[in-house]
């Protein structure tokens, strides 16, 4: 092509809605089905068997594995077929049998950033607001107006309740269930339950000596004492406040409508 743009490559045997638009380079496997409203970046992949439906727009460099449904209708029993949205940026892999649904209302978006890797089974509710660089593992499932932050591992077989908050590289342990928020930096276990900090995931994601130090403190006050929450803010902040972590750690649990989840050593 005259302006370098390279054709989509499509198996004879996919299903391409004449509406739906397609990026240079595209690749798109046996079995296929991109429904019309359907617009896909540059670069991406489709494999065998997988359907992109709805209004969704994805951008450039994602990877669909065998078998995931993306932009499908919300399980919400009040959604009444309004032509809702899911949107996606670059560079997310998408494995087998994932599983993402478009919102349940034209206000607002499911929308999933970049650099995201879904395991196999793996399930997004509508409206989630997904950041980037994070990790769903093998069965999660993330229901509806989850809003998960960057960098943040969430195990296989985890439960996320509709409408929780997981903020900045917290992990959950496998088969962990939240209801309430999980506060950036923090590990969750079994039902609403913290142990600690991610440790190994603020030394990898660059977190000086000093900061990890001020975070240990400032968990200590927060989850492990028997101070009431309004005082341990207050404390944490004015004496730990110069170290941005901190003060993003407190921000996060002071926004919390829902509560957050508690120290297993103070339960």
């Amino acid at each position: 092509m005259s302006d370098g743009r390279l054709p989509p490559l499509i198996h004879p045997t996919a299903v391409i809605a004449p509406g739906a638009k397609l990026g240079s380079g595209c690749r798109v496997g046996p079995y296929a089905v991109i429904d019309v409203g359907v617009e896909l970046g540059d670069g991406c992949e489709v494999g065998p068997g997988v359907h992109l439906t709805g209004i969704t727009r994805i951008g450039p460099r994602n990877r669909f594995h065998a078998g995931a449904v993306i932009g499908d209708a919300p399980q919400d029993l009040k959604y009444d077929g309004t032509p809702t949205r899911l949107v996606i940026g670059s560079g997310n892999t998408f494995r087998e049998h994932v599983t993402v649904h478009r919102s349940n209302q034209t206000a607002e978006d499911t929308v999933i950033g970049d650099g995201n890797l879904f395991m196999v089974g793996s399930h997004v509710g509508h409206n989630c607001h997904i950041g980037n660089h994070n990790i769903v593992a093998n069965g999660a499932l993330l229901a509806g107006h989850v809003i998960l932050g960057d960098r943040a591992f969430i195990s296989g077989n985890c439960l996320v309740h509709q409408g929780c908050r997981i903020g900045r590289l917290a992990l959950m342990q496998g088969g962990a269930g939240i209801s309430k928020d999980l506060p950036p930096f923090c590990v969750a276990r079994d039902n609403n339950t913290l142990c600690g900090l991610n440790i190994v995931g603020l030394r990898r994601a660059g977190l000086d000596a000093g900061e990890r130090l001020a975070l240990k403190r400032a968990y200590t006050r927060l989850f492990r004492s028997h101070r009431a929450q309004r005082d341990a803010l207050a404390s944490v902040r004015t004496e730990l406040g110069g170290f941005p972590p901190v003060t993003e750690l407190v921000d996060f649990v002071a926004a919390s409508r829902r509560g957050v989840c508690g120290d297993e050593g103070r339960r």
